[in-house]
């Protein structure tokens, strides 16, 4: 049993670092994988929260135009809450939470302060936790 384990060492020794490599490439690309989606999610969220962040200044800014009817703003919603399903748990429970608060406050947006207020947050800190799951990739 010694002779062949001395014997075919160097094969032995081979496969293990070949299991391991390849083990390691595995681990690796799964992770560049999730990475890219994060980023590619992350960036469109940015995007979505963007056109969100518009349709209150609109609102609550310049009554009547049209680009400010909080109607609008769901569509966006639903987008950010699908986007944030990719993203880190910080950015999930944001998106929540935004949702939650457009449920409550968008239809006084136009003339509450107060609900504008409550949105234009939830709105910062979703693209605060987005900035920071995006500076956080490796």
């Amino acid at each position: 049993m010694r002779e062949q384990l001395r014997n075919n060492l160097v094969a032995l020794i081979s496969l293990v670092i070949a299991l391991s490599a390849l083990g390691y490439n595995t681990w690796r690309n799964e992770r560049t994988e999730r990475n890219r989606n994060i980023r590619a999610a992350g960036f469109e969220l940015l995007t979505e929260i963007g056109s969100l962040q518009q349709i209150i200044f609109y609102a609550h800014f310049t009554e009547g135009d049209q680009r400010g009817d909080p109607r609008m703003g769901w569509a966006d919603m639903l987008t950010i809450n699908d986007l944030a399903a990719l993203m880190p748990a910080a950015v999930v429970q944001d998106a929540g939470e935004l949702k939650t608060v457009w449920e409550a406050d968008s239809a006084g947006l136009v003339e509450d302060d107060e609900a504008y207020r409550r949105i234009d947050e939830a709105i910062d800190a979703l693209r605060q936790d987005t900035l920071a799951a995006l500076r956080a990739l490796d």
